[in-house]
């Protein structure tokens, strides 16, 4: 018995180290048109990995698009990019019923939604109404047109990205669309060298090439589904989600003012599953506390809203996370 489970562990690290390594090379290739940005595009691929949603958030010119654009051509995935307005209808989104005068029978035509990857720019622009009939694709994977309801290609993600809520034209998305997304990442500014960089190959004929293809998604999600994590890792999830919830059990009620409302058991789900894929790009069979370290911002800093005395105290969510993290005891 314990030669058949040794067997099965080196066959899972075999399949980790070439999956894994396919992955890597993904990497490089986006990082022949993109500059800098190396957890952004690493947390995308984990995203992809998961099957999971991405907002971006970073004012304008930040590359958001592009970094979106790049990996898409990279895997060779459909995609679709959906401008959202203030006019923007959910029929422009999902599609609508046409009537066919000559048939007289009504047809359905398909909107852009259906693609295996949705780049919703600008989504906190959108009336609430488009809202809904997006948060319907991206729980469900389906859509409903007149009476009938139509599945969605696999892999479908929606990478959305938003201008900072402090800006002209723009809306808080609801809280309830916000906890679909696995990972709210922040798109900051290049530095400086990487700036000129920037600049040097601007007008330079760059392209991605495709390197992997669904199959190749498909392959590293079900290794991922075997990866180990240890009941003290899980239990150090636990402890982490729980303590945005209920602080002062954790011996951090100052906190307790700071905090709304903690995250959600999708926010669990999410920390576990992700922390999986971190350590598949590290070619590991198993999950280190270090794995949840790395990806616990992306995953909560959008699931836990924050009071006003944190605003007015100019405390983050990032800053909360980063006591809470700081705070439990590392297994």
């Amino acid at each position: 018995m314990d030669n058949i489970k040794l067997d099965q562990t080196n066959e899972l690290r075999n399949a980790i180290q070439e999956e894994s390594s396919r992955f890597q090379y993904l990497s490089s290739e986006i990082h022949k048109v993109i500059i800098g940005h190396q957890d952004t595009i690493q947390n995308i691929i984990i995203a992809i990995l998961c099957d999971g949603h991405v907002l971006l958030e970073g004012v304008p010119g930040v590359a958001k698009t592009t970094i979106v654009k790049a990996v898409t051509s990279a895997i060779g995935l459909s995609f679709k990019r959906i401008q959202f307005t203030p006019d923007l209808l959910p029929s422009d989104l999902i599609g609508t019923l046409i009537f066919n005068q000559k048939t007289l029978e009504f047809e359905t035509r398909k909107g852009p939604i259906f693609a295996n990857l949705i780049l919703a720019d600008e989504i906190n622009r959108a009336p609430a109404k488009v809202q809904a009939a997006l948060l319907e694709a991206m729980q469900e994977h389906q859509v409903t047109i007149g009476n009938s309801t139509y599945k969605l290609d696999e892999p479908f993600l929606v990478f959305a990205t938003q201008n900072p809520v402090e800006q002209e034209g723009t809306y808080r998305l609801p809280e309830a669309q916000v906890d679909r997304f696995l990972f709210k990442l922040i798109v900051h500014y290049p530095s400086k060298i990487e700036e000129k960089e920037v600049v040097r190959t601007a007008h330079g004929a760059r392209l991605v090439h495709q390197v992997l293809n669904k199959e190749d998604i498909f392959k590293a999600r079900a290794c991922i589904e075997n990866i180990y994590v240890d009941e003290k890792i899980l239990d150090y999830i636990l402890d982490i989600i729980f303590a945005t919830r209920t602080p002062e059990s954790y011996h951090l009620g100052d906190l307790k003012e700071y905090i709304a409302y903690g995250a959600s058991p999708r926010a669990t789900l999410a920390l576990y599953q992700a922390a999986r894929a971190y350590a598949f790009l590290k070619k590991r069979h198993f999950v280190t506390p270090d794995d949840v370290k790395a990806i616990v911002y992306p995953v909560l800093r959008h699931r836990i809203a924050t009071t006003y005395q944190a605003d007015s105290a100019n405390i983050s969510v990032d800053a909360i996370i980063g006591k809470i993290i700081a705070s439990l005891k590392t297994p």
